[in-house]
């Protein structure tokens, strides 16, 4: 699961990646520095992982991770393959959530594609290069649909109907997420087709480091603009918090956070937010050679969160022994937790909780 990291040239992406990924993606102050989408594996980060840690002492620990995805900057007419349109396309296509990122600081020093600095101006030129990649792919689609419904057929008509109501929405500039459809109906007719628009959104607000607590004007505007999108807001002052991952110790960057009146990096708050928009969650498993946080889909089955750690545990699953991750911090260790007889064994219907720790029993 990939989250991309989209917005016009010299919005901050770059420099956002880099600090998310610690990885050293180009950053320059011209657009289509970075043409290859760079991909970052991110670690999660999760307060539950350094309690267990503390209670369990194993000798490794491993988070759960995110893939986080740079993609080039997109310019006006990128739907008809202006800059670097058509890769960008592509590339934003195969992600699965899309973090926007939106300039909300001025800077002289830094050049804007468009002359000025204005967030919601910058969102609709993205949202309707996407919308407009959106409407062809909904055209194409409509051409042979409608061959069909004309003949008679049921279901054809219904998909007809579906996707009518999607290009009337895009062509009023609604983008495919907002468009009031039955749950079903997005199912069947919607989500096969993969529109860029309909995928889930975050907004990062990339302010300077006077606004990295309380956002400022521009971070307003932002969230009065997409108050019916059902997308989240993140205020982040990139530079600044690309300046924190520099320093060398925990204790420099905890002490330049409580300057900032911040109680912890803002990058901490937006990989959390991408985990939890890509419908993603966490279960542990616990042992002295390893605590390891596992990524699960929401509604995940036991068995299936077996088949994450190895497909023969979801083959021959059996069952789970399951504590849940309170009752393991309240009672401070495993045996302690059965004793009290608040370890479960859960069958293959059991849904996993965000947080449960667990056990497989398997045979293969």
């Amino acid at each position: 699961m990939k989250a991309g990291i989209v917005g016009l040239p010299n919005v901050g992406k770059s420099t956002l990646f880099n600090c998310l990924s610690n990885a050293k993606a180009q950053s320059a102050n011209f657009p289509f520095c970075t043409i290859e989408p760079n991909i970052g594996v991110v670690n999660v980060p999760d307060t539950r992982l350094e309690k267990l840690e503390e209670l369990v002492n194993p000798e490794k620990v491993i988070p759960a991770t995110v893939e986080i995805v740079d993609i080039a900057g997109l310019v006006k007419g990128a739907s008809k393959g202006e800059g670097l349109g058509n890769q960008f396309l592509g590339n934003i296509r195969e992600t699965d959530a899309i973090l926007h990122v939106l300039r909300c600081f001025d800077n002289d020093n830094i050049v804007h594609v468009d002359g000025n600095v204005n967030p919601i101006r910058d969102k609709e030129t993205i949202d309707m290069e996407l919308q407009l990649k959106d409407l062809e792919t909904v055209d194409k689609k409509l051409d042979k649909v409608k061959r069909a419904a004309k003949t008679g057929n049921k279901e054809a008509q219904k998909e007809e109907a579906v996707l009518l109501a999607i290009k009337s929405g895009l062509e009023a500039g609604t983008s495919v997420r907002a468009v009031t459809i039955s749950k079903e109906d997005r199912l069947d007719y919607v989500t096969p087709l993969q529109f860029i628009t309909d995928k889930p959104v975050m907004y990062v607000c990339n302010v300077d480091e006077d606004a990295a607590v309380n956002g400022n004007a521009y971070v307003n505007k932002v969230k009065e603009a997409v108050k019916d999108e059902n997308a989240e807001v993140v205020v982040l002052a990139v530079g600044t918090e690309a300046d924190i991952t520099e320093l060398e110790t925990y204790e420099e960057r905890q002490m330049f956070l409580e300057d900032l009146g911040l109680e912890e990096p803002g990058s901490a708050k937006l990989i959390r937010g991408a985990y939890k928009l890509l419908n993603l969650e966490t279960y542990f498993t616990a042992g002295e050679k390893e605590v390891r946080a596992w990524t699960i889909p929401v509604g995940a089955t036991a068995p299936q969160a077996a088949g994450v750690i190895h497909t023969d545990f979801e083959k021959g699953f059996i069952r789970a022994e399951v504590i849940a991750y309170e009752d393991y911090v309240t009672f401070g260790s495993e045996a302690k937790v059965k004793e009290a007889g608040k370890m479960r064994v859960e069958g293959k219907e059991y849904v996993v909780k965000d947080g449960d720790v667990m056990h497989f029993r398997f045979n293969v």
